[in-house]
Parts: C-alpha cells; sequence; structure tokens
C-alpha cells in the first residue's frame, strides 16, 4: 500500500427477516433478526485482528446494528450517515424482488451509459444507479482523503456495494452477482482511484 492510501473495508450488513422473505428493503427501516446478529457477532470476531481507525455506517437501523456489533470487538464509536444507505426504491419498497424483477428486461436492454443515469417514468421516486452512486463516492472520496495511512470499516447494502464495483469497472451489468449478508469488499484508495484489493462473500457469473 502507498503510503498516502487509505483502507477501507466495505462491508453488507447482517441478515434481516426481510431477507429471508424476499422482499425489497430500500430506505425502510428493518432491523437484524436473530441470525443476523449471530452472524454479525462472528464476523467482528474474524475481523478482531484488523486494527479499525473509525468505523462509518449507513443509518440505516439494519446496517448500524451490524456496526455496532463490530465496533464492540475495536471499542470505537460508529457515525451513520444517510449517503451510505441503500437505493431508494420509491414506490415498490416493501414488495417482493419481483416486482425488481419485471424491470430487469428494460434495463437489460439498455446501453451502459444511458442505464447509470436511467429513471423509471413511473417510479420517479426510485434513485437512478448514478444518483447513489454520487453521494455514495463523494462520502469515500472524503473518508479517503481525511484518513491516509488508516484503516477504515464502512457497514452499507448490498446494492450499493454492487453498484460500485461495476462503476469501477471490476463487474459489468450484464451477468448475475450474488453479495451476501456480511459480505466484503477491501479497498485501497488516495481519494481519486479505488483498488479492490480482497473481497469476500461476492459470487459472479458474467455472461
Amino acid at each position: 500500500m502507498k503510503d498516502n492510501y487509505c483502507t477501507i473495508y466495505l462491508i453488507r450488513h447482517g441478515r434481516t427477516d426481510w431477507n429471508d422473505k424476499k422482499l425489497i428493503q430500500g430506505h425502510l427501516d428493518i432491523p437484524l433478526n436473530s441470525e443476523g446478529k449471530t452472524t454479525a457477532r462472528e464476523i467482528a470476531k474474524e475481523l478482531r485482528k484488523i486494527k479499525f481507525d473509525k468505523i462509518y455506517s449507513s443509518d440505516s437501523l439494519r446496517a448500524s446494528q451490524t456496526a455496532e456489533i463490530i465496533a464492540l470487538e475495536h471499542q470505537l464509536t460508529v457515525k451513520t450517515t444517510n449517503a451510505l444507505r441503500e437505493r431508494n426504491f420509491g414506490k415498490i419498497e416493501g414488495k417482493s424482488h419481483d416486482e425488481f424483477k419485471k424491470i430487469d428486461p428494460i434495463l437489460d436492454s439498455l446501453d451502459h451509459k444511458t442505464r447509470y443515469s436511467y429513471k423509471f417514468s413511473n417510479n420517479m421516486t426510485m434513485e437512478s444507479d448514478e444518483e447513489v452512486m454520487t453521494r455514495f463516492l463523494m462520502f469515500l472520496r472524503e473518508i479517503a482523503v481525511g484518513n491516509p495511512t488508516k484503516t477504515i470499516l464502512v457497514v452499507t447494502h448490498a446494492g450499493t456495494m454492487w453498484m460500485f464495483l461495476v462503476k469501477l469497472g471490476f463487474y459489468s451489468y450484464k451477468g448475475w452477482i450474488s453479495i451476501g449478508n456480511l459480505a466484503y469488499i477491501k479497498l485501497e484508495s488516495d481519494g481519486v482511484d479505488f483498488f479492490v484489493k480482497e473481497t469476500k462473500g461476492i459470487k459472479r457469473n458474467d455472461s
């Protein structure tokens, strides 16, 4: 790692009942279930050997609860922000994942540039990838610039992690990507560029 680089661990929150029911959570505040709390404690023990200097989290309950469990192992306080939230899915929040699958054919028909900024006319409150990444990347860059040589934990969501990897060119829109609960991405950044050094709990099948 270069001397001026910040190391960032992006980790997805633990499991919720809505994950089990395959419901779209988005900005809705769903807590961890018992499994989510147990596995968060397990990942906390796994990450105990890493000296985190700061811990940040999405202000969504499922993320902040995960961060608090991990923070106990490091005797750190958690700082929350709405910049790390999942996508706002608008009127399909709380509905089955099948509702999002219905719009997949539309999204798949778009070229990369169009899809990145695409807004649905019948669901304008649903954030585009560009809108999510604008807030998300701004926050990560601020973290990296303000914490050279430090190691930072960031608890966020599957959607933001997926869009981030696509934005970096690490994955493409085409194909299937699974980001499990408590999966993580280890990054290095100087606040301008991001370099993926390691992933865990992420599966890909590009087509």
